[in-house]
């Protein structure tokens, strides 16, 4: 009889907020919280948090202004979509440790 496989995700593990190279996710234990990854993580998550309020905030300066470019008008959507990612990234990892998420994501 085959052996029952461990899940992919335990609820004692962190999603941190980078990928592999091959962008599948990271993960760290939860018994490693206030290490140096950890730390790492979390000023990681803050930055990725800031940057999306100041993506938002110049693409609604480019679409205010109706004199803006072509380029400006690309590049907008195209950083805030990089933003929107990484900071919904940060919302699944911290409702999946505040247990508001499912992880199967289901």
């Amino acid at each position: 009889m085959p052996e029952k496989s461990e899940p992919l995700f335990h609820e004692d593990m962190r999603l941190l907020p980078w990928t592999t190279d091959t962008g599948k996710p990271c993960y760290l234990a939860a018994d490693a919280e206030g290490g140096m990854i950890s730390a790492l993580a979390d000023g990681t998550e803050a930055r990725q948090t800031r940057d999306a309020v100041l993506a938002l905030r110049e693409a609604e300066d480019v679409l205010a202004n109706p004199a803006a470019g072509a380029l400006a008008l690309r590049l907008a959507p195209h950083t805030c979509a990089r933003a929107l990612a990484n900071a919904l990234r940060v919302a699944e990892s911290r409702g999946l440790r505040l247990g508001a998420v499912d992880p199967d994501g289901t």
